[in-house]
């Protein structure tokens, strides 16, 4: 049994040929108005995401002391003699703010790779 088929052959589709050739990285580079608006669009998706993440924070926040006027024996429940919304205000925050923050720098770092892929023009 022999082998007749022609060797493997790559196709590409489309050759970019510098006629169409993206320079965004200079762009970003010499502040023109393309990286400029790539630049504002990166910081505005930094700023979306840190005020999401600031809504969340101070959703949790409001919520124990609003839980505790609207389920008064809550309010008035105590843990070691500490009543238990200043207990959940002092202990739960800390790995709630640690969690947001972490959460935040997985995120944004996600945001400045997408738009470094922009900027490099890669797929």
């Amino acid at each position: 049994m022999t082998n007749d088929r022609p060797p493997r052959e790559r196709v590409v589709l489309a050759h970019r040929r510098g006629a169409r050739m993206i320079r965004t990285r200079v762009e970003v580079q010499e502040q023109t108005e393309v990286g400029d608006a790539l630049v504002r669009g990166l910081v505005r998706a930094q700023l979306g995401l840190a005020l999401r993440l600031a809504a969340v924070v101070m959703c949790v926040v409001v919520a124990i002391p609003v839980g505790g006027s609207a389920f008064p024996a809550l309010e008035s429940l105590a843990v070691f003699g500490i009543r238990l919304n200043w207990l959940l205000l002092a202990v739960l925050m800390y790995p709630l703010l640690y969690v947001v923050g972490r959460f935040y720098i997985k995120l944004a770092e996600q945001n400045e790779r997408d738009f470094i892929r922009v900027v490099d023009d890669e797929p």
